[in-house]
């Protein structure tokens, strides 16, 4: 009897082993997808429900959209895509001024969609009192996010989806070597409060992060192989190597984090990616090898976090021929007609 039990439990401990090794492997694979964002300046692409048969086609399972396009969320219904939806800049007043307005804001986007899987909901993007086209909504975005927040946690979703809102890396004051980066003073006073909230709350901070704008304004210090993920990497203070320049700023925007109190917050990569044509250091294969490239490394963590998948989104889906400059609409890896426009794999 004694032996029969003996492999019994031998067997449910070997099995629960399995299953825990199962798990693992699960989290990371799901931690470590890559999404896209869904822009939709152009006039000549598909339409949402052809969009969501491209994802589901490539294996896109997250998507981020910039404003709550009612077809597109009518399409992504029962398709299993995780939906970052976006809180456009010009919304955050009133949502900000009102709880009432960012309950019916959520009921109209979210509670009346109940077959789309939303994971965040970004209020906000690149706000900051750094620029002129969006420094006018800066006291708009932590009364919004409080808001927005108030209001899922009404709808019984507040452990669903989280509230964050969509930042650029030109608050950086220092970013070299990673371990000194920090924020520009003159934007500390809008920050804080808002990495006090995310921490709060456990929501990660939104960062869009594009090595090619850093390389473009810094070539004769910055190679370019080491901007697409190409380079054997530079040694900094401590011995450590950083293998690309994406890694870099990522951990400068965590080492800055950690000097203004978000020092548990995780980074999502809200946008990251290469132009294909129309500007400074624009080819199809400079895009190609970057984002194949990201899609690989962010797999892996950088120095500051090592072997903890980055969730990052590529910019974009499409080229879209209504923005402006020439190099903004060619950041798309499909072209409008669906076709890829080079092989990239998720």
């Amino acid at each position: 009897m004694s032996c029969t039990v003996n492999r019994f439990f031998s067997s449910i401990s070997t099995l629960l082993w399995a299953l825990l090794v199962i798990l693992v492997i699960t989290l990371d694979f799901t931690d470590a997808q890559t999404g896209v964002c869904y822009g939709r300046l152009g006039n000549n692409l598909p339409s949402p429900a052809e969009v969501v048969a491209l994802c589901n086609q490539n294996n896109i399972r997250r998507m981020r959209i910039y404003d709550p396009d009612q077809p597109t969320l009518r399409a992504l219904a029962g398709s299993n895509i995780e939906l970052t939806l976006g809180v456009p800049n010009p919304d955050l007043q009133s949502i900000a001024a009102s709880q009432s307005n960012a309950d019916t804001w959520i009921q109209n986007n979210v509670r009346n969609h109940p077959n789309v899987r939303f994971r965040y909901i970004a209020v906000g993007n690149e706000v900051s009192p750094l620029r002129g086209d969006t420094s006018r909504y800066v006291n708009f975005v932590l009364p919004a996010l409080r808001n927005i927040r108030a209001a899922v946690s009404a709808a019984g979703l507040g452990n669903q989806i989280r509230v964050s809102t969509s930042i650029e890396t030109g608050v950086l004051g220092t970013s070299f070597p990673p371990a000194d980066g920090a924020f520009r003073s003159d934007v500390n006073s809008y920050l804080r409060p808002i990495t006090d909230f995310l921490v709060s709350t456990g929501a990660p901070l939104l960062v869009n992060v594009y090595p090619y704008f850093s390389y473009i304004g810094n070539k004769e210090q910055i190679d370019l192989q080491y901007a697409l993920f190409n380079s054997d990497g530079i040694v900094v203070a401590g011995g450590i190597r950083y293998q690309n320049l994406f890694y870099a700023i990522v951990d400068a925007m965590y080492a800055a984090l950690e000097k203004s109190g978000g020092a548990s917050l995780e980074i999502v990569v809200s946008e990251s990616g290469w132009p294909s044509a129309g500007g400074d250091t624009t080819t199809v294969d400079f895009a190609r090898t970057y984002n194949t490239n990201l899609v690989r490394r962010v797999r892996d963590g950088t120095p500051k976090r090592p072997g903890r998948a980055i969730e990052t989104y590529i910019f974009g889906l499409f080229d879209e021929n209504q923005k402006s400059p020439e190099f903004e609409k060619n950041f798309g890896i499909f072209f409008p007609n669906r076709q890829p426009k080079y092989p990239i794999s998720f």
